[in-house]
Order: C-alpha cells, then sequence, then structure tokens
C-alpha cells in the first residue's frame, strides 16, 4: 500500500466532542471537511495517519478511506469488496478483523455484514496470493472497519487498531474509570493549557490529573502505545513512524513549572492512581494524598483550576446518600477556591442541583451511555449560595 497516497480520513470520537476534536485538528494543520454526531473528516496519506495517531488527544480512531460506494444488499458489498486489492493492504500470512457500524434494512445483525466483507477479503487474498490470512475479532493487527448507512458504504483502513482511548498507561482502572480522550475533552473545555495550578479531587485512578499533566508537558497522546494498525498494512515503514515519534517526544517540556495537586479519600483509588501516575512518568510533576475533598491541599495564590468528578448516585452509589457530598462541594468552593475557577462533570443533573452555587457556564458531554454536564463555576470574591437551583439545570 502506498503510504504517500491521499484520501479522506475519517476520525471518530464520543458524542459532543466533534468541537474539540476540529479545534486539534485545526491546530495541527489539518482541514475539516465535514463533522458527523460522532466524527470528523479530514484529509491526508497513511503517513498522515501515522502523525494524527501519534498527536490527536480526544479522538477513538483514525480511519483511512479504502473506498466509498452506493450498494443495496450484502451481495453487492460481497461483490465491491472483492474488487479492492487487499493484496496490497493485508499481509499474506498476517491476521485481520473487520468491525462495522451498519444501518441498512437488509442486515439485521451487523456481524454478518463484517462476515460478509471479511469472506470477500478472504476470497480475493486466496485468489491472488494462494494464502488465506487468519482473521477474528482481535484488533491487535490489521483492522478493517465499514460503514454502511442505508445504500452508502464507506470501507476503511483503521490505522489505530485498538481506540487511542487506550493511552497505553492506565493498568489499574479502579472502578467506572472516564476514558482517556474524555478526560482530555473536559480539559479542553475548562481551558486548561498547562499554565494554571491544577487540583483535581476524587481523583479515581487519576485519568484527569495525567491528562492534565500531558497538556502541560506536550506530551503526545500516543507516546504510550506500542502498537497500532498502520503497523500491519503492507507497505509500512517502521522509520517513519519512529520519525514522527522522535520529533513529537523531542517537544515534550521535560521540567515545567506546573503544579497539580490530586487527592482522593478512597485507599483503592489512590493505589490505582499512584500506580497510573507511575507509568506515565509523572510522579515528580502530580502530587497526590490521601484525603476527603474539604482537605485537598490547594495553591495560595487563589488562582488555579480545580476538576471534580464525583459519583453520579446511577452506577456506584445512591443518590440520598450522594446529596451531601454535592452540598459539601458547594461549600468546598465558596470557602477555600476564592479566585479560582471551579469545574465539576457529573451525570446527574437533580444532585448537581445540591451544589447551590450559579454555574456560569454549561458543556454537554457524554460518559458512555449517560449525558453528562460540566459545570463551571466562577469562585469571585464574594460569590453567594442562590436560593433557587434551576440555574443549574441547563
Amino acid at each position: 500500500m502506498k503510504f504517500d497516497k491521499k484520501s479522506e480520513i475519517l476520525i471518530t470520537c464520543p458524542k459532543e466532542i466533534p468541537q474539540y476534536l476540529e479545534k486539534e485538528l485545526k491546530e495541527l494543520g489539518f482541514p475539516v471537511l465535514y463533522t458527523r454526531k460522532a466524527a470528523v473528516a479530514t484529509e491526508g496519506t497513511l503517513n498522515d495517519c501515522i502523525f494524527l495517531n501519534m498527536h490527536i488527544r480526544t479522538g477513538h480512531r483514525v480511519l483511512w478511506c479504502l473506498d466509498k460506494y452506493r450498494i443495496q444488499n450484502p451481495d453487492v458489498l460481497y461483490k465491491n469488496g472483492r474488487k479492492l486489492p487487499w493484496e496490497e493492504i493485508i499481509p499474506s500470512k498476517g491476521y485481520f478483523s473487520v468491525s462495522a457500524s451498519v444501518l441498512n434494512d437488509t442486515i439485521k445483525d451487523t456481524r454478518f455484514a463484517s462476515y460478509k466483507l471479511k469472506d470477500a477479503i478472504v476470497d480475493r487474498m486466496r485468489e491472488k496470493t494462494g494464502n488465506r490470512p487468519d482473521s477474528g475479532p482481535q484488533e491487535d493487527k490489521t483492522v478493517i472497519f465499514l460503514y454502511w448507512k442505508e445504500n452508502d458504504c464507506a470501507v476503511y483502513l483503521d490505522t489505530s487498531g485498538e481506540p487511542l482511548s487506550r493511552r497505553g498507561y492506565r493498568t489499574n482502572p479502579n472502578k467506572a474509570p472516564m476514558q482517556e480522550t474524555l478526560a482530555a475533552a473536559v480539559l479542553m473545555a475548562t481551558g486548561y493549557d498547562g499554565s494554571t495550578p491544577f487540583v483535581n479531587p476524587m481523583c479515581g485512578s487519576g485519568t484527569i490529573s495525567i491528562e492534565a499533566a500531558m497538556i502541560a508537558t506536550n506530551t503526545p497522546a500516543g507516546a504510550y502505545r506500542k502498537n497500532f494498525g498502520f503497523m500491519h498494512i503492507v507497505g509500512y515503514d517502521p522509520n517513519e513512524y519512529e520519525k514522527v515519534r522522535t520529533k513529537a517526544m523531542d517537544g515534550v517540556r521535560k521540567k515545567p513549572d506546573i503544579k497539580i495537586q490530586a487527592s482522593d479519600i478512597s485507599r483503592d483509588a489512590i493505589v490505582a492512581a499512584q500506580t497510573n501516575i507511575k507509568n506515565a512518568g509523572f510522579e515528580n510533576l502530580i502530587h497526590i494524598q490521601r484525603c476527603d475533598f474539604r482537605d485537598s491541599h490547594l495553591p495560595k495564590s487563589g488562582n488555579f483550576i480545580l476538576v471534580v468528578n464525583p459519583e453520579y448516585g446511577m452506577r456506584l452509589g445512591d443518590q440520598q446518600m450522594l446529596e451531601p457530598i454535592y452540598e459539601a462541594l458547594g461549600d468546598f468552593f465558596k470557602q477555600k477556591c476564592k479566585g479560582s475557577r471551579c469545574f465539576i462533570f457529573t451525570g446527574n443533573l437533580d444532585l448537581a442541583k445540591k451544589v447551590g452555587l450559579k454555574a456560569s457556564r454549561r458543556h454537554v458531554f457524554h460518559n458512555s451511555n449517560i449525558e453528562c454536564r460540566l459545570l463551571e463555576f466562577e469562585m469571585y470574591e464574594g460569590t453567594k449560595r442562590v436560593k433557587t437551583d434551576e440555574e443549574t439545570s441547563g
């Protein structure tokens, strides 16, 4: 496969995150062709995909378009699938997987469409090379992605393989962790760029703090990954990857003047966070303590960004038991965080009302299938508790 051939690149992401992915692409010098509900399209070569896999923080998969066409049924999918030069893409003695997103009346089970395309690939490979590559569900080798909606079909090379949310540093996830890509988008929404002290009470497994440290040090998102889908495409040049990686790592700020404070009251959470922080190499940048959030070490200047992701009362705890915690967060912000900007990420708007402070801004996100809000509170001197709850319910 020619790695310098240009085609459309579709980068998938969680819902409500395309605006942040668009911003990343533009800052990296890539055009935005169009935006979907959970994806942004640009264009470039497979070598550009290597670059994007290394740098994109908010995207899940970098998909390079092989072909687009109109089809009506699985037989036409098979016919068109056999026309693609798979012998120039998949190593003849390699391994590949096919994943799919399908919305078509002729398909009752997405797996059937995947199997049909897989059969086309195998039959073409056997005809052209005399060998049949192995195939299965694992995404650690060559990955093909099928998008089929009504009569519109597109076949992509998934140059990421496993989703980019799996950075590689989080070996201890603790319970109900926030995905790395979502944490990066949340930090972008706060405006955090590493120049302001950062505080992360209720840090859980440490994902938000680690992503903050990556931004502050300019550590590329793909720094910890050892394997990508593009490494298993015919024509892949390891030297190109090393060139991209070396340049990215040369831009890392080794000793940044940053202050990141993380804390959690749970012993298990602290153990998980410490493990993940060590894996990421940020033991000297992230100060972590076991304590109640009200006892968190705060910068004396008062000029800091604080992000907290409390339990929602849906998956981890009982809502009634959590109400005092949300109320205490409001008091904590008011009493100890004057001069700062505080953010609560929550999937429970009823609990958010218990904070009792007027949110200056509200950002919509999705954590898995839960619609969430990132509520911003600007804690100026004299911020007062409001009498009504409605302000935080947007």
